[in-house]
């Protein structure tokens, strides 16, 4: 699935929400505070939709973001929205799928182990070329203290790139006061997460994750 084709979906699924509940374009708008172009340029996939605007479509068709991203993915295959875990530690990589696993998540997880085999896999590039095509990972979870390029540089890489700045991105940290932390949010993370992952938090931290929650377990991918 392309990225078009995400923006297509994403589109189809608020157009299809607005209609069931009765609402035209400009009282979607209205109550999201956006304007009416915007909303219809979403509903036609033509837009690269900002978590901001997410949360406030969500607000206004009266569904959580979670619930927004879960309907939004009911009409694909789990294994079309990816979810990326950088990570080069074996416990804490082990702690995740476990996490994963008890939540039954559908998606597949691909793991990397480096900074520049992350860039790799995002850019489909050096040994994951074979991606090539393939939408950008719905969702990554990024450690900072990786080797070969830090969990930072590659955040800035990401953020710095238009077809990848808005790809929601849960930093996984040891500590809750590490002093990255500033530049992470200057950077634009969506949350953060204190290892070992407990998805619970996972689930309830303030990122809009395109996840399928399902009764199967998370398929894991490790490269790199």
């Amino acid at each position: 699935m392309t990225d078009a084709d995400l923006k297509s979906l994403f589109g189809t699924t608020i157009k299809s929400k607005r209609s069931e509940l009765g609402m035209s374009q400009e009282e979607l708008a209205d109550r999201a505070g956006l304007h009416r172009t915007y909303v219809s340029d979403v509903e036609r996939g033509m837009r690269n939709v900002s978590l901001i605007s997410i949360e406030k479509l969500a607000h206004a068709l009266g569904l959580s973001v979670w619930r927004l991203f879960e309907q939004a993915s009911n009409g694909t295959a789990p294994d079309q929205l990816e979810i990326l875990l950088v990570e080069d530690e074996p416990n804490d990589i082990e702690l995740t799928q476990r996490a994963f696993k008890r939540a039954r998540i559908v998606n597949p997880v691909h793991i990397v182990n480096d900074g520049i085999a992350a860039l790799d896999f995002i850019y489909a590039r050096g040994a994951y070329a074979d991606r090539a095509g393939k939408a950008f990972p719905g969702v990554i979870l990024l450690d900072l203290k990786l080797p070969k390029l830090d969990g930072l540089e590659v955040l800035r890489r990401i953020r710095q790139d238009e077809r990848t700045r808005d790809i929601p991105v849960v930093i996984l940290t040891a500590s809750k006061f590490e002093s990255d932390h500033a530049e992470c949010r200057r950077l634009g993370i969506n949350s953060y997460i204190v290892k070992p992952v407990d998805f619970r938090n996972f689930s309830e931290s303030d990122t809009a994750v395109p996840v399928r929650l399902e009764a199967g377990e998370a398929r894991t991918e490790s490269r790199g």
